[in-house]
């Protein structure tokens, strides 16, 4: 089984069908059942039980509810950085439990962008080359990796700050620089977990503004969870967790609409100053 050629759009001449009775879109994620375990016997624990899913795309779904309630766990799943116990997950149709590892990674790199709440920046590298870091797995060239991480990060706010590493920068700054790497190679999907967890309340909005702007201006689905009320205002559509079940699915009727852009004015860091030769 091969993965790109079903996530692509199914051959055939245009129009082809354009007397046919329109059926309904299919979702771009579908989860039935899903149900993942951990341990056995008297240490088992289920951490997903029995989870029905479906995100379509151009969605902005916050996931919410309490510590332990199964939240991170289905984001592994999404993500395929973790397997389910039993279920099925479909991703563009096709079933990713019947791929192979190799396969999974594929889709992680050409389909997939990652936002975490800890940066996750490799500390002695520049925002730059931690932008370029998807391409290189992906295997681009050099002049297409820098081309494209310039482009990503200036489109997060960051022109100017391409070489500064992470220490130099301050929380805000790192997280865009992380928003800039996951949406560097085009993914299909964000991943954001807790996004705004490690910020102040005006640095989370800026960066809710960013994923707000990738998913209404680029139609970028993003998923993301949260514990804060405040930032899962922004979603048109909340699902909540507790005991490994999805026990609330409902549609935001009057999302957060910021213009981020206005929002933003003031945030956007300023270039650094050059620096003179000596």
């Amino acid at each position: 089984m091969t993965l790109v050629a079903p996530l692509t759009e199914p051959p055939g001449p245009a129009g082809a069908h354009a007397n046919a009775k329109a059926q309904p879109e299919a979702p771009l994620i579908r989860l039935r059942g899903i149900a993942k375990r951990y341990g056995s016997g008297a240490t088992e624990l289920l951490a997903l039980q029995g989870l029905d899913l479906d995100v379509q795309a151009g969605e902005l779904l916050a996931i919410m509810g309490p510590s332990g309630s199964g939240k991170s766990t289905a984001m592994n799943i999404l993500g395929c950085l973790d397997t389910p116990t039993a279920g099925q997950y479909l991703f563009k149709g096709v079933p990713v439990q019947a791929l192979s590892r190799d396969q999974r990674a594929r889709l992680r790199r050409r389909h997939l962008g990652f936002v975490f709440q800890g940066f996750n920046l490799l500390a002695r590298t520049s925002a730059l080359e931690n932008v370029e870091l998807p391409l290189l797995y992906r295997g681009d060239s050099a002049t297409a990796r820098r081309a494209a991480a310039l482009q990503a990060l200036a489109s997060v706010g960051l022109k100017g700050w391409e070489d500064h590493s992470p220490a130099e920068l301050s929380g805000g700054q790192q997280q865009r620089v992380a928003i800039a790497r996951a949406i560097v190679t085009e993914p299909a999907v964000v991943l954001a977990d807790e996004p705004t967890g490690n910020l102040d309340s005006q640095r989370s909005h800026e960066i809710m503004g960013l994923l707000l702007a990738l998913n209404r201006d680029h139609g970028i689905t993003v998923l993301m969870v949260t514990h804060e009320p405040e930032m899962a205002a922004y979603a048109r559509r909340m699902v909540h967790f507790s005991d490994g079940r999805l026990v609330r699915d409902v549609q935001n009727p009057r999302p957060t609409t910021r213009a981020p852009t206005a929002e933003m004015a003031s945030a956007v860091p300023t270039a650094p100053p050059a620096t003179e030769a000596t």
